[in-house]
């Protein structure tokens, strides 16, 4: 099943090409707003499947018709998997695990606008990732049982202002910016997901592709992630378990840009970018700016403010 929200944040099934409306059906579920209905909903899902199957066999609208919002709206925890990729082999080894959390007020949905704010980052960037939606209160779950406890799936950004100082403190600065967690369109449950180690991920900045792999090369895999993220904290339902990117194709992200992610079977989320500065960089993506044999990991600011810095 392909949950999203549409229009005025109502609940929706989607169907086809048409999203039927399910708010009414699971109305029942305690909520002060929609934020929570879908976390009810999430926690309590097995007890409506039945009657949202019924319900998405109804009368829908064409999805073009309606405006995607974001499928969650305020989860209590977002946790994003740092340097979870082997790296198209170009890693010897695993990164040690690792993890940092970004606000949930930095969510966005799709057709929305990340915004690139007025501070010294030495390029914006955003990782294509793949999103765990977590189903049930999880904590100190073992790896064996880790699947068990995900609820679906979904395309994730993980957007990025990258080399602010002072070095060594720049995470919560650079990570849980407004509008720097694009995700979407839709949450896919598990159900429909047959090896979310087999996905492949693709990013499109305008048009070019920039980002292209398969989830097969995360160094942690995802029951991994989940025992070592719920090791710490407890994940509850609708929070969101980021899983980690591959670097190699990540590019700077500028003023006026579109764009678009898909993971396999997530659907494709789209959303622009804006930048009042109008800053720009080379449009290098960093494996191409390393086989150039440039300095740095990724290319240097061209123009506009803190280009001299």
């Amino acid at each position: 099943m392909k949950l999203l929200h549409f229009d005025d944040f109502r609940l929706g099934v989607l169907a086809g090409d048409t999203v039927v409306d399910v708010t009414d059906t699971v109305s029942d579920i305690p909520h002060t707003g929609p934020h929570d209905l879908i976390s009810g909903l999430i926690e309590h899902f097995e007890d409506y499947r039945g009657a949202l199957e019924s319900a998405a066999k109804g009368k829908g609208v064409p999805l073009a018709d309606v405006r995607i919002r974001p499928p969650l709206l305020r989860p209590a925890t977002i946790d994003c998997m740092a340097v979870n990729y082997m790296e198209d082999g170009t890693r010897s080894e695993p990164a040690p695990i690792n993890a940092f959390h970004k606000s949930p007020s930095a969510i966005i949905g799709p057709e929305d606008t990340m915004v690139l704010p007025d501070v010294p980052a030495t390029i914006f960037e955003g990782e294509a990732e793949l999103a765990i939606v977590i189903g049930k209160p999880a904590s100190n779950v073992s790896a064996a049982d880790a699947m068990d406890y995900i609820f679906g799936y979904m395309n994730f950004i993980d957007g990025s202002a990258r080399g602010l100082l002072p070095a060594g403190n720049t995470f919560f600065q650079m990570k849980s910016r407004d509008t720097f967690a694009p995700i979407g369109p839709y949450i896919v449950t598990a159900d429909e997901i047959d090896d979310p180690q087999k996905l492949d991920v693709k990013l499109w900045v305008n048009g070019d592709l920039k980002q292209d792999f398969n989830t097969d090369d995360m160094a942690h895999k995802i029951p991994r992630c989940i025992e070592w993220a719920s090791s710490i904290h407890t994940l509850l339902p609708g929070d969101i378990l980021a899983t980690g990117t591959n670097h190699r194709g990540l590019s700077s992200f500028q003023d006026g840009d579109v764009v678009e992610l898909e993971t396999e079977g997530m659907g494709r989320l789209r959303f622009n970018v804006r930048d009042d500065l109008k800053r720009t960089w080379s449009r290098d993506t960093r494996l191409e700016h390393a086989e150039k044999g440039l300095d740095g990991p990724a290319t240097p600011q061209l123009t506009g403010k803190y280009a001299d810095r």
